[in-house]
């Protein structure tokens, strides 16, 4: 195991061990005691889920927090919440990349691996209508910015106005040089801060409000997808977006 992947190991100890916010560790318990039917005869995870995938991974995604019966019951990032969900909609797209040995994401021993990609989020814990408070991701954010480090991707994707704008917070804290005003979220937008940091590119979130009603199709988000191996190709140019 080389370091990077001994240092993500370590934090994710610390991650699933964080009770921080009483709200969201109240809310992941009772979740995990009631439990949705259709899995009423599972162990949930109910705890915070760490980040997943490539230690060496030159891309890293960032969504908002764990579904409650999705991640919340599995205990891996962007799995577990059903064939429409977003864990299988851009397990999807990153399978059709060849970035991912599996098209969906159903439980943590189904036999995904993700090649050159990192999955995680601003949020550890699931919220209460998926709406986790600032307070509660500013206390969770170091989780991210730790990760961003040991990491140290060349693209970072990020999934959603949120994900967005506290991903940006997370560079700025390991001392990025960002532009101001910050650029507001927008889908498909490039944000270039190389050489010295990442290429951040901007989407909507594969949540099923999204995807089932047409805002993001398989064929936007795999053109973003497109647009992260070309921007990891290619030599930085400055700034845009």
């Amino acid at each position: 195991m080389g370091p990077r992947a001994l240092a993500l190991e370590e934090l994710a100890r610390r991650i699933v061990a964080c009770r921080a916010c009483p709200r969201l560790v109240a809310h992941r318990e009772e979740v995990a005691r009631r439990k949705a039917p259709a899995f009423r005869d599972q162990t949930y995870w109910g705890r915070p889920v760490p980040g997943y995938g490539d230690p060496e991974a030159w891309l890293f995604i960032v969504g908002l927090a764990p579904a409650a019966h999705g991640a919340n019951r599995t205990g891996r990032m962007f799995t577990g919440d059903g064939p429409r969900g977003a864990g299988d909609f851009l397990m999807a797209a990153l399978h059709r990349a060849g970035l991912a040995n599996l098209p969906y994401a159903r439980a943590r021993d189904d036999g995904l691996t993700l090649s050159g990609v990192f999955l995680s989020a601003i949020c550890r814990c699931a919220p209460p209508q998926n709406r986790p408070t600032s307070a509660e991701i500013r206390r969770c954010l170091p989780f991210l910015v730790e990760e961003l480090r040991i990491v140290g991707p060349k693209v970072i994707l990020t999934l959603g106005g949120l994900a967005f704008s506290w991903t940006l917070q997370a560079l700025e804290e390991l001392g990025g040089d960002l532009p101001r005003p910050r650029p507001k979220f927008r889908h498909g937008l490039v944000l270039d801060l190389r050489p010295e940091g990442p290429l951040v590119l901007a989407s909507y979130h594969p949540s099923r409000q999204n995807t089932q009603t047409g805002r993001l199709t398989p064929a936007m988000l795999d053109a973003i997808l497109a647009q992260a191996r070309a921007g990891h190709a290619s030599p930085p140019e400055g700034r845009a977006g």
